[in-house]
């Protein structure tokens, strides 16, 4: 039975808590101005090796914050919108990026962002695999930003790229309004992730040990702009934080209204992936609405030997769409891979067990996420695994 909707004195509350929190984070991005006319660094996680690091990072003007103004304050907050909302690009502007005894010039682009390739002659080492790489842009006075890059410590086993909308998380990683409305303002029942979802990428970061620590590069096709929400959603959730990838600048304006198309991008970046981490298998994870089983189907049919296991979330109701995802299988097969598709994340989880990439606590703790939500419907899973004549189902665990 559907819950009665809020009493007007209990929703007040909830919306006033809801609206705080969301212009805080909305707010969140522009606290600090630097350097000549309010400059400001702002660096995204980044990603690497022993061999390479790469971080992507924006230059952006700002006018500075009012000293007088409380933080947590909602005034405060509002104007910091506003101070977001006046923001210009730097564009062909010089950032210095140096870590490990390497030293490299980036040149922002017409939007004001700048990507950074390193080759380090030595990398940090502890237990913290998260370091710190130093960024400087010349102006008067200069301005001086940190950015952060995760490089696997040798125990780990694998890599996993995951894809997050649909696949994560419900539509709307791509619509900031219903975001920051499933984020801040809907009800606990209204599921921002995906039963299951963020113990999955929790189990996988662990690993069998359980401390494997193995890279976790997520994949969306929304803007840099929703970045801090995207982060904010992993903390929500306990989603491992890995770098957000194949996130664009969709360079709108009045005379271009649509974002720029951005076609193979997500093929490219596997790719680059595949080579940077050259000795490490991957784990592909998607879903079946958009393009992602052709896209995966594709690497692995390129890089035989190197895909463990495809992950498809299945979010279509058209049975037509799993009969196609099951003849692209077969690239996925001959390639020594596997293929799972499957609403329910315990299929997945099972799977992943049986082939050692997670650990029976991990897959325990995944099971007991789904059995306290309620799980999406779907069609029967599919399984396919090297050797299949055909195309198996299984059900979920009871």
């Amino acid at each position: 039975m559907n819950s009665p909707p809020p009493t007007p004195e209990r929703a007040t509350p909830r919306w006033r808590k809801a609206g705080g929190r969301l212009l805080a984070l909305v707010a969140r991005p522009v606290r600090r101005a630097q350097g000549t006319g309010g400059t400001v660094i702002e660096a995204y996680r980044g990603y690497g090796s022993t061999r390479e690091i790469f971080l992507i990072g924006r230059v952006f003007r700002q006018a500075r914050r009012d000293p007088d103004l409380k933080a947590d304050d909602i005034a405060a907050d509002l104007r910091d919108i506003a101070r977001r909302i006046r923001r210009r690009k730097v564009a062909d502007a010089s950032v210095v990026a140096r870590f490990g005894g390497a030293e490299t010039t980036a040149v922002t682009d017409r939007d004001g962002y700048f990507r950074v390739s390193l080759k380090p002659p030595n990398v940090p080492t502890g237990e913290d695999y998260w370091h710190v790489v130093d960024l400087e842009l010349a102006a008067d006075p200069p301005v001086r930003a940190q950015g952060r890059v995760f490089i696997p410590p040798e125990k780990c086993r694998f890599v996993v790229i995951s894809d997050i909308d649909d696949t994560i998380m419900h539509t709307g990683v791509a619509n900031k309004l219903k975001m920051l409305w499933r984020l801040f303002v809907a009800d606990a029942e209204d599921r921002v992730a995906f039963p299951g979802a963020a113990s999955l990428s929790r189990a996988l970061h662990a690993g069998a040990t359980g401390d494997q620590s193995n890279p976790m590069l997520y994949v969306s096709r929304a803007p840099w702009g929703i970045y801090d929400m995207l982060s904010e959603f992993f903390r929500q959730h306990g989603i491992p934080a890995g770098p957000v990838l194949f996130l664009r600048e969709w360079g709108l304006s009045w005379r271009h209204p649509l974002p720029r198309r951005a076609e193979d991008h997500k093929r490219d970046l596997i790719r680059h992936m595949l080579a940077l981490y050259g000795d490490l298998p991957f784990v592909l994870i998607g879903d079946s609405g958009q393009h992602d089983p052709e896209v995966y189907a594709k690497i692995v049919s390129e890089n035989p030997g190197r895909v463990l296991a495809v992950y498809i979330r299945n979010v279509s109701r058209d049975p037509s769409r799993a009969e196609q995802i099951e003849r692209l299988s077969q690239a996925i097969l001959e390639a020594g891979s596997s293929l799972v598709l499957a609403g329910d994340t315990t299929i997945m989880a099972e799977h992943a067990l049986s082939l050692g990439l997670i650990g029976k606590e991990g897959a325990d703790a995944i099971l007991a996420e789904c059995r306290s939500q309620v799980m999406p419907e779907t069609v029967e899973p599919i399984v396919i695994e090297p050797g299949d004549d055909k195309a198996t189902a299984h059900k979920a665990p009871a």
